[in-house]
């Protein structure tokens, strides 16, 4: 049975339909990504499957018992207590099975009690073990440092968290959770490369079901396996991730405008013979066909929204976006020096990078965390913020267009037609029609900026910097707030760009299509990669792979646990057959003894191993790479001990 069923449904808010006639189906294991312009009604759907919205039409059927987890756009988390606190909310049941053991412990000091208290406490215990009783706090860790969690923030309370960090501890604690069906609407926002990678990750190693939406394509090609397209308030499924889905995508609307077209020439021709016969000869003929053909065309009348053959295929509203320059710079456009990145009023540096050079037409994607000192990078070399060591050189005949993250090249104050004022003198009509361009049409084209949305905002960013005619493009993530229809523009735009670019993003969609170098900036300091963002991916993972047989030199605890399992047969078979034990019972004893004495120094070295991860762990602070990989090797340091132990039990019984 599916974890969650939507039946015939249909949304409407007052007059405004934004879908009808949605069936779709969520299965165990599933890995759905749900795709479609802004206003499609994505997010509606996604309330509606986690109860928080009735459907005008249809149904919502979720399987008994099932759990879900959902995760909003701009999460509202109220919360008294800690970071730290809250996640440990997901392990309500753990912790209270934990308090137990705790009680069950200290009854175990009454001689009395002891062999009652032990009965429950055996089991309790071993239940308490396989559910990660010993080991979720390292989870805890590695989430909180996958999501870009400090260990300093631990601590925090939770209401003093700005808005992104709220949404990142949300998604942190509905992780932990492990609902059996996961919803998240945009889960990459507020998230940086290297944590989206680590989602990632989770996500393709985690057992449940997932549904996203989110403008990230990379994310989506990496985590789905289906895609639901939305659009024109209808659902149509396709198989595959998001690559696939463009593919299939283009194939369906060639095929349906192939169907239309034909249709269109059937219907074209019987009306010309129509025409031509009907006071004719051939009167009855023409008449039939008259009376046939009026049957086709009223049934196409009544729109089937998932039988779509007899119609033209329907044009999205997308934008027509161009980016010219007439104007040639110079072939070195972008050269440093022995440059320092930072702050001024503190002088703190943010970075060192080593001398930089950008050719013309060429695109240098700069990468990096959150706070890494991107954005100033850029304001250093727009001069609004003076380098605190070095040089920056731009290159001779340079126009610069600057798109800023937070749009702040945009007044508040100004509507949307006044900012194209701003950079342009045209007629009123002109600026609308150049507007309309961008999706804003009528009373739209007077909203002030302050009321305009993000995805807006960057629109009206966008239209003002494809007037400026620069030849060299600062780019602070322009795809934000963009959907992927208008994101898929931006991109073709920027890949036909004759001037140079300097792109910040984290969509890594955009920066494998246009960069042609990768400058990677980590732990205070710039590295230049030649070339896209695969072949840096590439050697990255080459370099991954050079260092692990170095670490494999000396052999890690877990190998010489490894080694130390005997190959002798197992305990179960040497007293499967009494006889047999009578004649070698001196024979076993030795062996028994050997092994026990095995045993105790194996169960030795791993609890000394589970002590020096523990510290390791510690350290290891925000490192989510090594995080993760002592987190793995310390559970499966204790599964080996607790499997030892549990050996060590049977055969130091006194029966034995």
């Amino acid at each position: 049975m599916a974890l969650l069923t939507g039946s015939q449904l249909a949304k409407a808010y007052g007059p405004d339909d934004i879908f009808a006639g949605v069936n779709v189906s969520i299965p165990h294991g599933a890995r759905i990504a749900l795709v479609g312009p802004n206003g499609a009604g994505k997010t509606s759907l996604l309330r509606l499957f986690a109860g928080l919205e009735e459907p005008s039409h249809g149904n919502v059927q979720r399987a008994k018992g099932v759990r879900l987890g959902y995760l909003p756009q701009e999460a509202a988390l109220y919360s008294e207590g800690t970071l730290w606190e809250e996640m440990l909310t997901a392990f309500a049941d753990l912790r209270a099975c934990e308090a137990e053991l705790n009680r069950l412990e200290a009854a175990m000091a009454d001689p009395a009690q002891f062999d009652v208290v032990m009965e429950k406490y055996g089991p309790l215990q071993h239940q308490f073990e396989l559910d990660g009783g010993y080991s979720y706090e390292i989870l805890i860790k590695q989430v909180l440092g996958g999501l870009n969690f400090e260990p300093e923030e631990y601590a925090k309370p939770v209401k003093i968290l700005s808005g992104g960090q709220k949404t990142r501890a949300l998604l942190g604690r509905l992780l932990l959770e492990s609902p059996d069906l996961l919803i998240l609407d945009e889960p990459t926002n507020h998230l940086d490369l290297h944590a989206v990678e680590w989602l990632e990750n989770w996500i393709n190693e985690w057992k449940g079901a997932v549904l996203i939406v989110s403008h990230d394509r990379y994310f989506l090609d990496r985590t789905a396996t289906t895609i639901w397209e939305m659009q024109f308030g209808r659902v149509t499924e396709y198989r595959g991730n998001y690559s696939a889905y463009l593919t299939q995508r283009e194939e369906r609307i060639a095929r349906q405008l192939e169907e239309y077209q034909a249709r269109e020439a059937f219907i074209a021709k019987e009306q010309d013979y129509i025409r031509r016969n009907m006071a004719g000869q051939n009167t009855a003929q023409a008449k039939g066909r008259l009376r046939r053909l009026n049957r086709l065309t009223r049934a196409a009348t009544v729109r089937d929204p998932q039988d779509f053959r007899v119609f033209k295929p329907q044009a999205t509203k997308n934008i027509k976006l161009k980016m010219n320059t007439d104007q040639r710079s110079g072939d070195r456009v972008i050269e440093t020096h022995d440059l320092a990145v930072g702050y001024t009023d503190n002088r703190k540096v943010l970075f060192h990078a080593p001398d930089l050079l950008l050719w013309r037409e060429e695109c240098a994607a700069l990468i990096g965390p959150n706070g890494a000192g991107k954005t100033t990078f850029l304001k250093t070399l727009l001069a609004e913020i003076p380098p605190l060591a070095g040089s920056v050189k731009l290159g001779s005949n340079l126009k610069v267009g600057y798109f800023a993250q937070a749009h702040e090249g945009l007044n508040p104050e100004r509507t949307a037609l006044e900012e194209i004022f701003s950079v342009k003198e045209m007629p009123v009509g002109q600026a609308r029609d150049y507007l309309a361009k961008f999706l804003f049409t009528g009373d739209d084209v007077f909203k002030k900026v302050s009321v305009l949305s993000g995805g807006e905002r960057g629109r009206v960013a966008l239209a003002k910097l494809a007037l400026e005619g620069a030849n060299l493009l600062l780019l602070d993530e322009p795809t934000n707030h963009l959907d992927i229809p208008s994101q898929e523009i931006l991109e073709t735009v920027l890949d036909d760009f004759s001037g140079t670019i300097l792109l910040v993003s984290h969509d890594r969609y955009l920066i494998d299509d246009l960069a042609t170098q990768i400058w990677s900036l980590e732990d205070g300091r710039l590295e230049v990669f030649k070339g896209s963002w695969s072949e840096y991916k590439d050697e990255l993972g080459r370099m991954k792979d050079e260092v692990q047989p170095q670490r494999g030199a000396s052999q890690s605890p877990k190998s010489e646990v490894r080694s130390q399992k005997p190959e002798a047969r197992s305990q179960k078979s040497l007293i499967s057959n009494p006889q047999s034990t009578i004649r070698n019972q001196k024979s076993l004893e030795r062996k028994r003894a050997t092994r026990l004495s095995a045993l105790e120094k194996t169960i030795a070295a791993l609890e000394q191993r589970l002590v020096e991860l523990s510290r390791d762990l510690e350290a290891a602070g925000s490192d989510v790479a090594r995080v993760k990989s002592l987190g793995e090797e310390y559970a499966q340091v204790e599964a080996e001990l607790s499997a030892r132990l549990g050996e060590w039990e049977t055969m130091a019984a006194p029966d034995l």
